[in-house]
């Protein structure tokens, strides 16, 4: 792990700062004001927005400052180890906690993000105020074991790298960053045996069975997480087709890529949303299973949580 040293490159990095709108004086206008910030780590495809319109956190994080909270979200490689990505997150909480003067911030990762978040909580615990996985592949994704199984060792596997590297080098580019990437390192890390290994370093807030829950606090970090069991909830959605296909590779329910006992990590809120892996972050526009729960909303009501928790 590296020392960070604050740089005017890092301080000019990319970081969306959500400023707080102004709500309607009826409404709590102090609902989803946190103590300290509140910062997003991307899973797969690491961008903020794509292209200058496509979010990643579709309207979340001015669901989050409408009634208060600051938000900041971050960026990291579409495909890298979770050290790799840990250490991109570090050098930006760095900087946001240079830049906003907050004491502490809380992370919220979705999928690969939790990696991230917990990556930084052990490298700065006295900063970070809570850790929440949101849909993350805390003990592994089947699908990856079975992309790693079925992909020969070599050349082959080598040759898909290089082609996977060079198109997650495109996306990154549209987002504008310039993260590098490692498409057989993420693969590696998001195994069972990958996610094994990263939770024998890094284990504050993972379950030590099964299927239970975490220490709902660490180190003086709060712990939560959430997740999914419907891979395919909207046939207008593009995304649901992939998440349908690959939730057929798990053996317990799951959102399409992470198991509902393998999400598990500290306080567990809800592992059973009927939200898929792209919906736990509003993708596609907001579209998803009609009369399931807003994404938005979940954010906002975790918000208050942590609020409440006196983060």
């Amino acid at each position: 792990m590296k020392k960070f040293a604050l740089t005017a490159a890092v301080l000019a990095g990319a970081l969306t700062a959500n400023v707080s709108q102004a709500c309607w004086f009826w409404e709590d206008c102090t609902y989803t004001k946190t103590k300290y910030p509140m910062v997003l780590a991307p899973g797969v495809l690491g961008f903020d927005k794509l292209v200058g319109f496509v979010d990643y956190w579709y309207q979340i994080p001015s669901g989050l400052s409408y009634s208060g909270g600051k938000v900041y979200t971050t960026s990291a490689s579409a495909l890298n180890s979770s050290e790799a990505r840990g250490e991109q997150l570090l050098t930006q909480v760095q900087s946001i906690l240079a830049i906003s003067g907050a004491q502490k911030v809380n992370l919220i990762g979705h999928s690969h993000g939790g990696f991230s978040i917990r990556y930084v909580a052990d490298v700065i615990p006295t900063k970070v105020a809570s850790l929440t996985m949101v849909h993350s592949p805390v003990k592994g994704s089947p699908v990856a074991n079975l992309v790693n199984n079925i992909i020969p060792a070599g050349t082959t596997q080598t040759f898909l790298g290089s082609i996977a590297d060079a198109l997650m080098g495109i996306v990154t580019y549209l987002a504008g960053n310039n993260h590098p990437e490692d498409s057989l390192a993420a693969l590696s890390s998001l195994t069972t045996t990958g996610a094994a290994t990263f939770n024998a370093t890094h284990t504050n807030g993972v379950p030590t069975t099964a299927c239970g829950e975490g220490a709902y606090t660490a180190n003086g970090i709060k712990n939560y997480s959430w997740n999914g069991t419907s891979s395919f909830t909207n046939t207008l959605d593009p995304l649901d087709y992939f998440f349908g296909i690959t939730g057929l590779a798990g053996t317990e329910a799951n959102d399409g890529l992470v198991g509902k006992c393998a999400s598990h990590f500290g306080k567990v809120i809800r592992d059973d949303y009927p939200h898929n892996h792209a919906d736990a972050i509003n993708h596609t526009f907001g579209v998803r299973g009609l009369f399931t729960p807003d994404p938005v909303e979940v954010y906002r009501e975790h918000a208050n949580r942590l609020k409440g928790a006196g983060v």
